[in-house]
């Protein structure tokens, strides 16, 4: 009954997914923002601590909740800890009607032929059994492409799909994540590549199957119309990329049936050192800002 009811939020819900899921890599840099500096911890697991602290205050806070956030990314170590003295996942849905996904990639292998593939998962199956013991629903997985290289990005996309198809056979949605790095000169020229190459995919799928795509803003807008309508897409979201909040909310409103799934532009001027109020109030106006762009379409 909860992942149906689940599914129809990330269908048809109105708000935006969370991204809660800085991995080991990027957690200095998400500490930093929020005003801790490496100094203040001496070890990883410290480090964690310190950044599920972070997760758990967002999620705490009184406008972390389904009726504007309508589903959130965690990190494998977020879904194995409490919230509130609860098992995360089911912190989020039973207590703030939050869809949890679980980010399930280890990481990117060196950039060759223009994209950064995933790098092998040989525990994958054992992850996926333990988010569906946990209650997640879908997945997330980032492989990024670097540059317009036809033989590059139909290998990144392929390899998205071929994990996709693992994930759905456990009975969890997978969130196809090709990012597009913004800074690059023929980022236009790409983002219309890996537009074809996923839609020459999706094609492919049974009709029974569904995925999400978490795509970068395009330089185009509305380049993405064509899979937000496609019958193997339950939701189309966008991440932020590296542009600030207001930015990537601007670009965000211009795509129609696309939702943000932010992580720094999310957290952008939270920090640790805030008193509860100010920190509630920031988180709000946060979700605020990026819902209306989100529902702006």
């Amino acid at each position: 009954m909860a992942q149906a009811e689940q599914a129809e939020q990330i269908r048809n819900g109105h708000g935006f997914i969370a991204a809660l899921d800085q991995s080991g890599g990027s957690t200095p840099k998400a500490l930093r923002q929020y005003g801790i500096e490496e100094s203040a911890y001496a070890s990883e697991a410290e480090m964690f601590d310190l950044i599920h602290a972070m997760r758990s205050r967002i999620a705490q806070a009184p406008s972390f909740n389904g009726d504007k956030v309508i589903g959130a990314i965690l990190f494998e170590m977020t879904m194995e800890r409490d919230i509130a003295g609860k098992p995360s996942a089911r912190f989020l849905w039973e207590d703030r009607r939050v869809v949890p996904f679980l980010k399930v990639d280890k990481g990117l292998e060196e950039a060759a032929d223009g994209v950064r593939l995933m790098k092998p998962m040989p525990d994958l199956d054992a992850l996926l059994e333990r988010a569906v013991g946990h209650g997640v629903f879908g997945t997330k997985m980032r492989s990024v492409i670097d540059g317009a290289s036809p033989s590059g990005i139909a290998a990144n996309v392929a390899q998205q799909f071929e994990v996709g198809a693992r994930i759905a056979a456990y009975g969890l949605t997978p969130i196809i994540e090709p990012e597009v790095t913004i800074t690059i000169p023929d980022k236009a020229e790409a983002e219309e590549m890996l537009m074809a190459e996923i839609l020459r995919h999706l094609d492919t799928l049974p009709n029974d199957t569904q995925v999400m795509l978490k795509l970068t803003l395009p330089e185009e807008a509305n380049l993405y119309k064509p899979l937000v309508g496609h019958r193997a897409v339950m939701r189309v979201v966008a991440l932020s990329g590296g542009y600030t909040r207001d930015e990537a909310n601007a670009r965000l409103a211009r795509n129609t049936g696309v939702i943000a799934s932010f992580s720094r532009a999310l957290t952008e001027g939270l920090t640790a050192q805030q008193s509860d109020a100010a920190f509630n109030a920031a988180i709000a106006d946060t979700i605020d800002g990026i819902y209306a762009a989100s529902v702006a379409g």
